[in-house]
């Protein structure tokens, strides 16, 4: 499909749109196994004391498993920047004076943002997918935030982020009233009330903080009884950022590619893949852990352990960014180790 955003795309089907995407997650391999014990053999015979890598040889099993391969590389990895807006920043969800979604898209399209420096020092490219920004989301506290047809539309949208093939995929979102949007899947799908999910950091205005949890706590009232169908949730009370990072998530799983997650929207987003297939995330790791309270405990729902600790409170990819060399010493330790004999 065209990289051009259109709400009026028509999707093939005839149920309901997102039976097709129900339907795909179901289909979705396991990755290569055998890979990955050939990858956890390798390093027993590795010229080292035994679990001398400590995680890094974690790392390398889980990228055998979803690459397919013994001895997994990183030549080509993307970050994908989804970017979108809301109805709900009407109620004063925003945590800065004109913050302006435009404005940072347009950073990240001429190299401006933190992350196309990261992006760069880890060599890989930056491709930012903005959402008709300039119309925003339904709000959620009110109605459904997208109809069945602009979700699943924008859920293929989203799996536009591995056309170049990447062998990493990295995530991440912008758009002002993204993290309420996320709180409230998280409060639909785990339960919990609107103040533990829309925990922000210090930093952020406490009438700020009140505004997100009143829209919060206002969404779950307004759909009461039909949140409990994971897309169902997204379609509701997420947004379109939302949508197209469980596009690109499931799409990376479908072609074998190894997915790192932002922070705590992104993590949200895997969330719903795990909940329409346990395990379903599972070519997902958490690149960091940023410092919102609300991004640990998203992670704890994941049993996902993040690979760096930086307190970034961007988002935009930064600190997934931030893991790319990581990623790439421990290929490069398991690609050119001296084996020992047996």
């Amino acid at each position: 499909m065209s990289l051009a955003y259109n709400l009026d795309l028509e999707l093939d089907g005839t149920m309901s749109p997102l039976d097709d995407i129900r339907a795909l997650v179901e289909s979705a391999p396991d990755g290569d196994l055998a890979a990955k014990q050939s990858a956890i053999e390798r390093q027993n015979h590795l010229r080292q004391a035994p679990g001398g890598l400590g995680r890094l040889s974690e790392i390398v099993a889980w990228m055998a498993q979803w690459q397919g391969t013994p001895i997994p590389k990183i030549e080509r990895p993307m970050v994908a920047i989804y970017a979108s807006s809301h109805g709900i920043t009407k109620h004063g969800v925003a945590s800065q004076p004109g913050a302006n979604t435009k404005r940072m898209v347009e950073m990240l399209r001429t190299g401006g943002a933190a992350t196309n420096h990261i992006a760069a020092a880890g060599g890989a490219g930056l491709r930012v997918f903005e959402m008709a920004i300039e119309k925003p989301t339904a709000d959620f506290s009110e109605g459904p935030a997208m109809s069945e047809k602009e979700c699943a539309a924008t859920i293929a949208f989203g799996m536009e982020a591995i056309a170049e093939k990447p062998d990493l995929l990295v995530l991440g979102e912008t758009g002002i009233g993204g993290g309420t949007a996320a709180a409230a899947v998280a409060c639909a799908m785990f339960g919990g009330n609107a103040t533990y999910w829309v925990r922000a950091g210090a930093w952020v205005p406490p009438e700020v903080v009140e505004a997100r949890v009143e829209v919060v706590r206002k969404a779950m009232e307004t759909h009461r009884g039909q949140l409990s169908d994971p897309l169902e949730i997204l379609r509701r009370v997420g947004g379109r950022e939302l949508a197209a990072l469980v596009g690109a998530i499931i799409a990376a799983r479908m072609q074998g590619i190894p997915v790192i997650l932002d922070v705590f929207s992104t993590c949200v987003a895997a969330s719903v893949v795990h909940a329409l297939k346990s395990g379903g995330a599972d070519h997902c790791l958490a690149g960091h852990l940023s410092s919102e309270p609300a991004h640990r405990a998203i992670l704890d729902r994941l049993s996902q352990k993040p690979l760096l600790d930086l307190g970034l409170r961007c988002s935009e990819g930064a600190g997934a960014s931030a893991t790319i060399g990581l990623l790439k010493a421990a290929c490069a330790a398991n690609e050119h180790a001296d084996i020992g004999d047996d």
